[in-house]
């Protein structure tokens, strides 16, 4: 069953395009990193599903009809960012309350222990939290509402790392038990590629990978050599990334759309052939350049 779907997408605002295009679709009882650089336009696509922001041309569906003042998308979506408003006159435990009210599948066993764990003081206000403490205790309340569609848009802003890490096993094992379909937005590919499924990528708005993280872990490989026949063994691929190595040698990050045979004769060259990571593989595909901030300095 398809929760998510986008056709065409675009969004403007006045003479900037936030989005332009993006088509996809997102399946039921999955999790979906939504990737990209800052300003790319994933709070704007997000808040678009979520029927928040009305789209100014193309398609969104979730569960099969328009989000934008969808009462049904409502009560059946969450959205949880670092600018969620919560009631100011109620205390953090007042809140959990409150909010099983708005939530059928509220687990309030899971958010007391949740909020136990983080040592949150019940009498606490949310506006007086720090900025960390407040992504937590939002959070918790993404995890123990169990929506069918959970949205957590840069979830983990101002957390340290090792609450960071806490929110992800939590959020992995509470879907193992509880499947739901899940969008998780970050710039940090690294910390969140183990609970992914499935990776949308954007840049400037459009998208540029939608894929499964086993195939975008694929998409690239990095071969290194000599400089001149380096630039030969690459004359006809993609070339994503480059960057010079001592004296005369070439490191580049091509595409991995050729057969076989070619990454042999690379090999047999002498070439050095390694893995490419998944985050610098989304880094690569939507720099402006091929090469990297070295080479300002070279230039210079």
């Amino acid at each position: 069953m398809t929760v998510i779907e986008c056709n065409q997408l675009t969004k403007k605002y006045r003479n900037q395009r936030a989005l332009h295009n993006v088509s996809f679709s997102i399946e039921k009882n999955t999790i979906t990193g939504l990737i990209g650089r800052n300003g790319a336009g994933k709070t704007t696509l997000l808040k678009i599903i979520a029927g928040f922001y009305k789209q100014s041309s193309g398609e969104v569906r979730v569960f099969g009809e328009n989000p934008f003042n969808n009462l049904k998308v409502s009560q059946n979506m969450i959205f949880i960012d670092d600018q969620m408003i919560l009631p100011p006159a109620l205390s953090l435990s007042d809140t959990l309350v409150e909010a099983s009210d708005f939530y059928p599948n509220w687990d309030m066993t899971l958010a007391r222990r949740l909020f136990d764990y983080f040592s949150f003081d019940p009498m606490q206000y949310h506006s007086k939290l720090s900025k960390g403490m407040k992504s937590t205790f939002n959070t918790i309340i993404g995890l123990a509402a169990r929506t069918p569609l959970t949205i957590f848009d840069e979830p983990t802003t101002g957390m340290d790392a090792a609450v960071r890490k806490d929110f992800y096993r939590a959020l992995l094992k509470e879907y193992l038990e509880h499947p739901r379909t899940i969008v998780l937005s970050s710039h940090l590919l690294h910390e969140i590629e183990d609970l992914l499924e499935d990776i949308l990528l954007i840049d400037k708005g459009e998208k540029k990978l939608h894929m499964k993280v086993d195939e975008l872990k694929q998409y690239a490989i990095g071969v290194s050599g000599p400089f001149d026949a380096i630039d030969n063994w690459t004359i006809d691929k993609e070339i994503l990334y480059k960057k010079e190595v001592g004296a005369n040698g070439r490191y580049v990050v091509v595409k991995n759309d050729f057969p076989d045979r070619f990454l042999e004769q690379a090999q047999q060259m002498g070439f050095q052939v390694s893995a490419v990571s998944a985050e610098d593989i989304c880094m690569y595909v939507t720099s402006k350049t091929k090469g990297g901030i070295d080479d300002v300095f070279s230039k210079c």
